[in-house]
């Protein structure tokens, strides 16, 4: 298990006690927020880990707190919502959450997706450097760039980058990459669809016409490696 500062930010106070209670038993460092601008200030004071991130906040709203740490840098973020609003959770990872938990939820279920999230960010495998045409996946410094140019990718979207890259050729159902990316053994595939098209967006020349990350109907998504021709 990955210990870590962990930022929990709910205006509910007996939602974050339970939650709190929970992460401090698996030894992880918790600070509380009970609204967008409080969390953005201490996250800002003293960086943390992660950030569990309601989506339903007084004031600043966790869309618009999730764009902000986004903008600031790399930290993973875990967004509650409520339960059956599909909207809200693709919206949610449009603009950058890693995963997201439902209401009313398991505060264990919580927990394991929290511990599940810092280890992927966390991975202790040999680093390695992935190339393919202009695209490169540096793991040591958990870097992507087109072109020589960086890419603002969130901690998934270079998670799902490196693993496609890595398997180039191979068919991949939504249910394969949310257990072999996400980790987990069930889920919401449009988790996979909503990560696959934001990722199309920053590596592809013409997203509506993908030539790398490709569809394959009926079966999943496909990474094609890159050919002489087109580097």
């Amino acid at each position: 298990m990955t210990v870590a500062r962990v930022l929990v930010v709910d205006d509910d106070a007996t939602v974050r006690e339970v939650v709190v209670s929970y992460l401090r038993a698996n030894a992880h460092e918790v600070v509380e927020a009970e609204d967008g601008e409080t969390a953005l200030a201490r996250h800002r004071e003293q960086p943390h880990d992660l950030v569990v991130l309601d989506l339903m906040l007084p004031g600043i709203d966790g869309i618009q707190v999730c764009r902000q740490l986004r903008q600031d840098g790399d930290v993973p973020v875990i967004m509650l919502t409520a339960l059956g609003e599909e909207t809200d959770r693709v919206v949610g990872l449009e603009v950058g959450a890693d995963d997201y938990v439902t209401k009313p939820f398991s505060p264990r279920e919580l927990a394991l997706r929290v511990d599940s999230v810092l280890r992927r960010v966390t991975s202790p495998a040999a680093p390695r450097r992935l190339v393919d045409g202009d695209l490169l996946v540096d793991e040591a410094r958990h870097e992507a760039s087109r072109a020589g140019q960086v890419l603002a990718l969130t901690a998934r979207e270079f998670d799902l980058l490196r693993f496609l890259m890595a398997h180039p050729g191979t068919a991949y159902s939504r249910e394969e990459l949310l257990e072999k990316v996400w980790g987990w053994s069930f889920g919401d595939q449009t988790t996979v669809t909503v990560h696959v098209r934001r990722l199309r967006e920053k590596i592809e020349v013409d997203p509506a016409r993908p030539v790398r990350l490709q569809t394959v109907w009926g079966v999943g998504y496909r990474w094609e490696a890159a050919t002489a021709d087109d580097e």
